[in-house]
């Protein structure tokens, strides 16, 4: 069984760009938010039940969901936010047992943004990477990125662990505020670190 590396980090902070930094390294990967949309797309196992929350306004004219409308939505009611939840996280968590038993190296990473807060997730990971970066930058960065207004970025923080009790909780901490070359420089000191642990060297 693989080294599972639970990769956490507020939004903003890179996660998706460390990931894609170890993957060049040969690293596996497994990226929640990615099967989340994978499982809600039409087709999917959670996606006639999202629907069936949200109504017609959440689908658009090709059919896929509107994730801004249900984005909105979710955060704006908690108790729709937990219902949510409730039919994505269970599939999304089947998928995950899935994807890992099919890994073939030493070590992979599983990126969960709230790993830390939901119930259960911590206990599969082997060790918790935390990717950290300043408050002011996860909220820049988020503004630049996808579009969103710093009010709706504060309110998806408002769901997430602060930055000091990640940071707490963290067995690793990649601080990822500076440029691409100090990155590139962590993750190979961290895929050096994670195959020592698991009794492997990178051929």
């Amino acid at each position: 069984m693989p080294l599972i590396i639970g990769v956490t980090g507020g939004i903003g902070c890179g996660k998706s760009t460390v990931a894609r930094t170890f993957s060049a390294l040969g690293v596996e990967t497994l990226d929640a938010d990615d099967l989340a949309h994978t499982v809600s797309a039409p087709g999917g196992s959670a996606y006639q039940d999202i629907v069936a929350l949200f109504g017609a306004a959440a689908v658009r004219a090709d059919g896929t969901l509107d994730r801004a409308f249900i984005r909105q939505q979710a955060f704006a009611a908690p108790e729709v936010r937990a219902r949510l939840e409730a039919i994505v996280h269970p599939r999304v968590g089947e998928e995950t047992t899935r994807q890992i038993a099919q890994w073939r190296g030493p070590y992979g990473l599983w990126i969960v943004p709230l790993l830390l807060e939901k119930p259960g997730l911590r206990e599969r990971a082997g060790r918790i990477l935390v990717i950290d970066c300043q408050e002011a930058q996860q909220i820049a960065r988020v503004v630049a990125s996808r579009g969103l207004r710093e009010n709706e970025v504060r309110a998806i923080m408002a769901t997430q662990y602060s930055r000091d009790q990640r940071l707490a909780l963290a067995d690793d901490i990649l601080d990822n505020s500076g440029p691409p070359e100090r990155l590139v420089a962590q993750v190979t000191r961290l895929d050096r670190f994670y195959r020592a642990l698991t009794g492997t060297r990178k051929t």
